[in-house]
């Protein structure tokens, strides 16, 4: 695996882990066990990622993720108490793949990695809550499993043809910055909605003399 593979397969991770953090770290690690991810040996810190008990809890809180984010509000709750652990995971991902020995890249990789993990995950939060604020639990449900299949199926993409990870990095970040427009868009038509009802409501008030 050269370099910008590499360094692809790990960007793209990080914005995979601001959505779904144990199974990307549940796939990184089983594929880097069976040898299905092939890593030079100066990146051989990736291996901590191939322990067992790391595959076995990543597992156990993919699992637990899956149904906490099918459940209205609960998935906002689930959302919340990873805000800062995604970000997290994901800068340690992209950490693990740059050289040990170079401080100023290991900074870089921090806060690349933690930025990145963090838009992905933002944009999916606020969208659940916005989702959220229908009543039926359809929509919710569905968004969810359009989030597994689609980190699934990257997850394969980018471990199966590592040539693609710098394509997928890429447009999962054009599609969390365009998510983060779009309900930046709504919020504020919301809120304009909100204030023109209210002061509607203030002047339909009657009098008291």
């Amino acid at each position: 695996m050269t370099s910008v593979e590499i360094l692809g397969l790990a960007a793209s991770a990080s914005l995979l882990a601001g959505w779904r953090l144990y199974f990307t770290v549940f796939a990184l690690g089983l594929a880097m066990r069976s040898g299905w991810v092939d890593l030079p040996g100066h990146l051989a810190t990736l291996d901590v990622l191939a322990n067992p008990w790391v595959i076995g809890a990543a597992a156990v809180g993919a699992v637990a993720e899956f149904f906490a984010d099918k459940i209205m509000w609960l998935d906002t709750i689930w959302d919340g108490i990873h805000t800062f652990i995604r970000p997290v995971g994901g800068a340690l991902i992209t950490l693990a793949v740059v050289d040990p020995g170079d401080p100023a890249w290991q900074v870089m990789a921090v806060l690349l990695g933690g930025s990145a993990s963090l838009a992905t995950h933002t944009a999916k939060s606020v969208a659940r809550v916005a989702v959220n604020t229908s009543p039926e639990p359809v929509t919710n449900f569905l968004l969810s499993l359009l989030e597994d299949g689609l980190t699934v199926g990257l997850t394969v993409l980018i471990l199966a043809y590592p040539k693609t990870a710098a394509i997928v990095a890429v447009v999962l970040l054009a599609i969390a910055i365009g998510l983060l427009i779009l309900l930046h868009r709504f919020i504020r038509r919301a809120l304009g909605w909100w204030r023109r009802r209210k002061v509607a409501g203030g002047a339909d008030s009657p009098t008291v003399i």
